[in-house]
């Protein structure tokens, strides 16, 4: 932290309040792609993340600098005309949040320095972008005394991505990021935004990722493609059925309706966001009953679902997650968009590193790839870390 203020006063010179900010990344242990479906989806925020340090100016500038993109050194922006430019690459996520409290009539009187450091494993799929956006979000209402509360301003977060940036996200990855609580994951029904703390009590076990390194390369266009799949599904399921979205349905009523749609890709997909929905709520039963082994099998069986019906695995994390299976992970899933990035694992934790060796292993013979492995911890959401 020295270090990242040192540099801050190198960039920016000395004097003002120099205050410090973080927001984490996330992990979602189950119900993937349900959340712009209307289901629930149980993320939780992870210990690693983005840290921004920041002062603020008297005049309308921002001048924005990544320890992680030094290359690119400070980019420079007037509050009175935010544009997305390609050639400012990450620093579209802070502008876009400050775009948008504007345009939700918060008052920006002032502009910024901010220095940002972030130690999420780049292209991993554990949202680097939404723990940005939120570390700018919680650095705006704080030091301009804005009292938004923080679910607004996860609503915020997403609307930069979704408006600004141009990625159709939906809630999860802010809301995690600004909602997380250390030790807990969050149940989050992504229709209502109603939400419950569930303990991670984990036991002997911990949490594993394991990062495939295959660049997610098609996960933006695949994305916007099985979005687009899955509403033409709800369209045909609605011209008989009194439902807003695909999460409205158990797997019973999926099953007796699914004539309804007409193309049998479409129906696939409608199944996942069903099955996956129903496998959310009962792996968390299971865990808050401390049925780790119940737990673990959901989340195998999400991952075939993600394979074989949605379609986003791809080999690099169908081989990632076999290994983990061959070497006895208690559960063990993609996470993510997909085509890449990470899986997350439940291991025993006196099998830890004979899991990390054989895993990577078995990987590296399959795909000629490298894995990488992080053990993590379960972290708070994003705040304020220092002044």
């Amino acid at each position: 932290m020295n270090e990242l203020k040192e540099k801050f006063i190198e960039l920016f010179g000395e004097g003002g309040e120099i205050r410090t900010f973080f927001a984490p990344g996330r992990v979602n242990l189950i119900g993937e792609h349900t959340d712009y479906n209307g289901g629930h989806v149980f993320p939780c925020a992870l210990d690693v993340g983005t840290t921004a340090i920041a002062r603020k100016r008297d005049d309308q500038q921002l001048r924005l600098y990544s320890v992680n993109f030094p290359e690119v050194g400070v980019i420079e922006s007037s509050l009175e005309t935010l544009i997305y430019r390609e050639e400012d690459n990450w620093a579209n996520y802070p502008k876009g949040v400050a775009d948008v409290f504007q345009k939700a009539g918060l008052k920006l009187d002032d502009g910024f320095d901010v220095l940002f450091y972030g130690n999420i494993p780049n292209g991993a799929g554990l949202s680097s972008s939404a723990s940005i956006e939120l570390a700018t979000a919680v650095m705006l209402n704080e030091v301009l005394g804005l009292n938004v509360d923080m679910v607004e301003l996860v609503k915020f977060a997403q609307k930069a991505e979704n408006e600004f940036i141009g990625v159709n996200c939906g809630i999860m990855d802010q809301f995690a990021s600004g909602m997380g609580k250390e030790g807990h994951a969050i149940l989050l029904d992504c229709q209502t935004l109603q939400y419950k703390y569930s303990p991670l009590q984990l036991e002997d076990h911990v949490l594993v990722i394991a990062n495939t390194n295959k660049r997610r390369g098609l996960a933006d266009s695949k994305y916007n493609e099985r979005r687009e799949q899955c509403e033409r599904a709800l369209a045909q399921l609605q011209s008989e059925l009194n439902i807003e979205s695909l999460g409205d349905l158990t797997v019973e009523e999926f099953e007796a309706n699914q004539h309804l749609i007409q193309d049998e890709i479409d129906r696939k997909r409608a199944k996942h966001a069903v099955s996956e929905n129903q496998r959310t709520l009962a792996a968390v039963e299971k865990l808050n009953a401390g049925d780790i082994e119940a737990f673990g099998q959901l989340m195998n069986d999400s991952h075939v679902s993600l394979r074989d019906d949605y379609e986003v695995t791809g080999n690099e994390l169908d081989s990632l997650v076999q290994a983990a299976w061959d070497e006895g992970a208690v559960g063990a899933r993609m996470t993510g968009a997909g085509f890449g990035g990470c899986t997350i694992n439940v291991v025993n934790k006196t099998e830890l590193n004979e899991f990390i060796k054989n895993v990577g292993e078995k990987y590296e013979a399959a795909t000629k790839l490298k894995a990488d492995f992080y053990v993590v911890g379960i972290g708070d959401g994003a705040r304020e870390i220092g002044r």
